[in-house]
């Protein structure tokens, strides 16, 4: 069983709180490098909240299309 495995048995039912600490540690790491890295940064937190399988990516799925409106 790989760590990314054992991550998500953990958090399993704890995605929101999951995110939010993902969230969390990009604003830090934004905050101590100053935004100089904020695109890389953004980037590494949507792939993670993905793995982990939160909902707080902002975005639906690559392969759903968007509800209407």
């Amino acid at each position: 069983m790989s760590v990314m495995d054992k991550l998500k048995q953990m958090l399993k039912g704890h995605e929101e709180q999951a995110g939010k600490g993902v969230g969390k540690g990009g604003d830090y790491v934004d905050e101590r490098t100053q935004g100089k890295y904020s695109g890389q940064v953004d980037t590494a937190q949507e792939r993670l909240r993905q793995q982990l399988g939160s909902e707080q990516t902002g975005r639906t799925d690559p392969g759903r299309e968007d509800p209407p409106r």
